[in-house]
């Protein structure tokens, strides 16, 4: 058996980096992690010890390490470009599009708080800037982020400086309707609801944008440095992370977690300095592991099949939890601490499996998951043009 530590091992040239798919499986069903608790309508202020303890780890931080990975995805593809000959970029806008509309429809379809939209959009900037020199790119990644700062410091004030009234009986009948909807009603009744809600659930893309550009640059950045290589070099960059981010992201989301007014600036500022400190933390756990073991072996799995995976796990939590399935938010609507956390933890246990079985079974096939291979024959439909790109690698 080799034992070698996985984040050790220097790939072949063209193959995929262990740490990077490790990163995108523990990212995506960190991202479930987080999101069942919106299968629950009734249920999403309710708040047991597990999911007030968990909060300040979980929030936000996935989706702050999803938008990094997709950022060290595009350097990857366009390393690749330049080293076969591609033009830059090539089919990689299109891939954005096509990104854009699987995001689309997955909101209409299943779950209305889509991540994939955004994160599309950003990635369409950032193609563009991927042509552009290091300069340019450091000088937008930096600006992203004093633009963060600035909203995020601005709707905190406000939360802090407007006192909230008491919701008005309509508001009210409101919510409990649309609880009902999603508890009992039926799944075209529930499509139609996600078409009226569309632009107001989007918003999230806008308010988001600039700490998603950031991250998306900082991935590159990081990935260009070698945080993800196994010499030295790396290592030595995995460590600070981990030290950093965690001495420094654990505190503030923690004050974040507890302090209702803070909740802009733990999801938007303090969570991304903590996912920080868990992409050191895991290079440092994975140069003392084996390759071979279970859990490893799992997380790559769904790595690599990041997208099927996340797609899958909403209509599995879909299918679970409402009523037009199996109907689990029903029986847990009126649950209250313990029992409501043990409730969602059954169902975060059980899609889990499927989802590292289904990946594990697949990868084991097949080089790419199954929307990933759809997306790519799609791509191919759209001509590419051969040729040396001289802009530089960095």
């Amino acid at each position: 058996m080799d034992s070698t530590p996985v984040a050790r091992r220097r790939p072949e040239p063209g193959s995929r980096l262990p740490l990077l798919d490790v990163l995108r499986g523990i990212a995506v069903l960190g991202t479930l992690a987080v999101n069942i608790w919106l299968f629950l309508p009734s249920a999403q202020d309710s708040a047991g010890a597990v999911r007030t303890v968990l909060d300040p780890l979980l929030n936000g931080k996935f989706y702050a390490m999803l938008a990094m990975m997709f950022g060290i995805g595009l350097a990857l593809q366009y390393r690749s470009a330049a080293v076969g000959g591609r033009r830059w970029p090539g089919r990689h806008g299109w891939r954005q599009v096509l990104l854009l509309i699987e995001g689309a429809l997955h909101t209409l379809l299943l779950f209305a708080w889509d991540v994939l939209m955004g994160y599309a959009v950003t990635a369409l900037v950032v193609v563009w800037l991927l042509g552009r020199s290091a300069r340019v790119r450091s000088a937008v990644m930096w600006t992203a982020f004093g633009v963060n700062l600035v909203v995020i410091g601005a709707l905190t004030s406000l939360y802090f400086l407007v006192v909230p009234g008491e919701p008005t009986p309509e508001a009210i009948r409101g919510m409990r309707e649309h609880d009902a909807l999603f508890v009992e009603g039926a799944y075209p009744d529930q499509v139609a609801e996600r078409a009226v809600s569309f632009l107001g659930t989007r918003t999230e893309i806008l308010v988001a944008f600039p700490m998603v550009l950031f991250l998306f640059l900082l991935g590159v950045r990081l990935y260009r440095a070698g945080a993800f290589g196994d010499d030295e070099r790396g290592r030595r960059i995995r460590g600070r992370l981990m030290v950093w981010g965690i001495g420094l992201g654990l505190p503030l989301c923690v004050l974040g977690g507890t302090v209702p007014e803070l909740g802009m600036a733990h999801r938007y500022v303090f969570s991304g300095l903590l996912m920080l400190g868990y992409v050191g933390l895991t290079g440092w756990l994975l140069d003392r592991v084996r390759r071979a073991g279970r859990i490893v072996a799992s997380l790559t799995a769904v790595g690599r099949t990041a997208l099927s995976c996340y797609v899958l796990q909403n209509l599995l939590g879909s299918v679970v939890f409402y009523g037009w399935g199996l109907g689990l938010a029903g029986y847990l609507q009126g649950s209250e601490g313990y029992a409501l956390d043990l409730g969602v933890a059954g169902a975060f246990g059980a899609i889990t499996l499927v989802l590292v079985v289904g990946a594990r079974w697949w990868t084991a096939r097949y080089p790419r998951g199954p929307l990933e291979s759809l997306g790519a024959r799609l791509l191919t439909l759209v001509p590419e043009r051969r040729g040396v790109d001289e802009r530089p690698l960095s």
